[in-house]
């Protein structure tokens, strides 16, 4: 049992029978009395509940029965500001709109929201969540860099303070963290279906397999595709432009591939991610004389800046702002009732039709 559940535990046996032993309740859940005696005294500092001699009460429970003054020199108070940390793997691409909904949140909730990069780097995010945790922030909102799907235990799942995934997902279904972020598989399919509106039949998903949100992109597409009675994607509609960047084989290769299908009439139209990757399939395009959305229909994923193309991109764009507010509100109201059922967010983005595909 990790410190948030051993948290909700002993909040719930304060509720039920208006106070705790320590040394009884740890006996209950086969960890030591120093462990439950620093839970207690976490809970307390959140002003969740009262310490007392060898136990817990409810904060309300204590004020009534203790002596006149023992409760304001025993009950410590509640900070009047809270703090919320908050790891994102980068202030530029995508998450600034997800920091400033984040901030926003925080403000209105009169909560300090401090901000940490990780650079996309696991053993740096680790480092940054226990300082943070050590600063005193009672809870973390996390958009880790580890995306692998690994087996086992996350090591967020084991801090000392509640944890809110942002934009991503826990490795197991299983977990118990709490996450807000985008219904990408959502998006994925409103870009089928705008192509099928459009007439396009030879849709190609066109991404770096790679990225946090390519799994969830594919299980959209191969859905949308599968539902429209399509043939499966095969090696020319399906792209991968693994982590290479322009000039190197690994990225000239399936562009050439996608150029080469496009010219064929094997691909008429395409969703394309990340965003700077659309920006060149839309200039080798054009350089190749190729037409769009005349030859092929683009449309690219996130939205940051499709509109500047010098031909405005169709874009699905994530509700990143709302991310980040929603995953303010949803850790206060667990800081506020531990006890709460825990719960999962996907937020829908839209589809923002522009030039570069044909208006359904």
């Amino acid at each position: 049992m990790h410190a948030e559940e051993r948290h909700q535990a002993i909040l719930r046996r304060v509720r039920e029978e208006g106070s705790m032993r320590v040394t009884d309740f740890a006996a209950e859940l086969g960890v030591s009395p120093v462990t439950v005696r620093k839970d207690v005294e976490v809970l307390a500092e959140r002003g969740l509940v009262a310490r007392v001699h060898g136990g817990a009460m409810l904060p309300e429970d204590w004020a009534e029965t203790a002596p006149e003054g023992a409760a304001a020199r025993t009950k410590p108070s509640p900070p009047t500001v809270r703090t919320l940390g908050m790891i994102v793997p980068s202030s530029a691409y995508y998450y600034p709109e997800v920091i400033k909904g984040a901030r926003e949140a925080a403000e209105a909730r009169g909560v300090r929201l401090a901000l940490a990069v990780s650079g996309y780097d696991s053993e740096v995010e680790k480092s940054q969540a226990a300082r943070l945790i050590e600063d005193g922030a009672a809870g973390l909102l996390l958009a880790p860099s580890d995306t692998d799907g690994g087996q086992g235990r996350q090591w967020y799942e084991d801090l000392d303070v509640p944890v809110v995934l942002i934009e991503r997902r826990p490795a197991q279904d299983a977990a118990a963290t709490e996450h807000v972020g985008t219904d990408h598989a959502y998006g994925a399919r409103l870009a089928v279906q705008h192509f099928l509106d459009g007439g396009c039949q030879r849709i190609a998903l066109f991404m770096r397999g790679g990225t946090p949100t390519s799994p969830w992109l594919k299980e959209g597409y191969f859905a949308g595709m599968h539902a429209a009675g399509l043939d499966g994607p095969d090696d020319t509609t399906y792209i991968d432009l693994s982590t290479g960047g322009p000039g190197d084989p690994g990225y000239e290769r399936p562009m050439e591939e996608f150029l080469e299908g496009v010219r064929s009439g094997r691909i008429d139209a395409a969703l394309v991610h990340p965003e700077n990757d659309a920006l060149v399939v839309l200039q080798r395009l054009r350089a190749a004389s190729l037409s769009v959305p005349g030859d092929v229909a683009l449309v690219s994923y996130d939205d940051e800046v499709a509109e500047l193309a010098d031909l405005p991109l169709s874009a699905v764009a994530p509700s990143k702002h709302e991310v980040g507010f929603s995953a303010v509100e949803l850790m206060v109201q667990r800081l506020a009732e531990p006890g709460r059922p825990r719960r999962r967010i996907a937020i829908l983005p839209e589809l923002r039709v522009r030039s570069s595909s044909n208006a359904s």
